[in-house]
């Protein structure tokens, strides 16, 4: 039986500017209830303002919610106090890697979360050592950051939080900002530390392409949970995705216009479909 690690239970959360009257505030949320299992690589795709960066926000107690239940490993986030134990649990990495830097130093960067939790300076060098060498930047911990390029920073703002021990990582977007070289040493790096290390993911992206790479993907809009399902059934969904401005991986798309009826996720099932439909090999 799966263990559940995030149980959101009617959650709404909504913005409030100075002022304003709580009763004209627009919920970015709305009766939310999910739960999240360890162990999952978690994608949660939506257009701009649909409160996908909300929901993670609340993951990791950034955010309490303005009615209902976040629970994360049997801790409520309704107190500072409750946030603080929360955030030792569920990392945190965002869209932009150059906020997330702190040190001059990427070993010394990497170091500043378990110093923060007062972990023995021993244990901090054995710590900081082995995040480097999961996100493959061991070589580089002496290295300024400004000097790094994007997705090694990411893979730097990542190791930072695995040197903290989290059980879950949740990841904003986080190469949002990045060409194709550095979100695919990003997303190398996030489905290692899931599949070798039983990290728990969740990822908040825009590219359908890092959607499939998960093992479930959840579709939101207006607020609201659109769908929840395996990434094969929520991309053969196409109507439903271009309901709520979404679209499918460009594998997908080509198989379709070519009137090929099988769900295709990434480029390797795409030219096999392809050869299958042509009636002999490609190479």
């Amino acid at each position: 039986m799966r263990e559940k690690l995030i149980e959101i239970k009617n959650v709404s959360y909504s913005y409030y500017t100075d002022g304003e009257e709580e009763a004209t505030a627009s919920p970015a949320l709305s009766d939310i209830n999910l739960d999240i299992f360890k162990g999952e690589f978690v994608a949660v795709l939506g257009h701009n303002g649909s409160g996908k960066s909300t929901l993670a926000k609340l993951c990791n107690a950034i955010f309490e919610p303005s009615t209902g239940t976040v629970t994360v490993d049997g801790i409520t986030s309704d107190s500072e106090e409750n946030g603080d134990a929360i955030r030792r649990k569920v990392g945190m990495v965002f869209q932009n890697p150059d906020n997330q830097i702190v040190a001059t130093i990427v070993e010394d960067d990497v170091a500043f979360g378990p110093e923060n939790l007062g972990v023995d300076p021993a244990e901090i060098r054995r710590r900081v050592d082995s995040a480097l060498k999961d996100v493959n930047m061991y070589d580089m911990r002496d290295r300024e950051p400004h000097n790094l390029s994007g997705g090694q920073k990411q893979r730097v703002a990542i190791a930072g939080v695995i040197a903290m021990q989290t059980e879950c990582i949740v990841l904003d977007e986080p190469t949002a900002m990045l060409d194709p070289m550095g979100r695919a040493e990003v997303m190398n790096t996030i489905k290692r530390m899931n599949k070798e290390m039983g990290i728990t993911v969740i990822l908040v992206t825009h590219f359908m392409e890092e959607a499939v790479q998960a093992d479930r993907v959840i579709v939101m809009d207006s607020g609201r949970i659109i769908a929840d399902d395996t990434p094969s059934n929520i991309f053969s969904d196409i109507e439903m995705l271009k309901a709520h401005s979404l679209s499918v991986p460009e594998p997908t798309e080509l198989c379709l216009r070519l009137g090929i009826k099988e769900t295709v996720l990434d480029t390797d099932s795409c030219v096999r479909a392809i050869s299958s439909y042509l009636g002999g090999d490609m190479t």
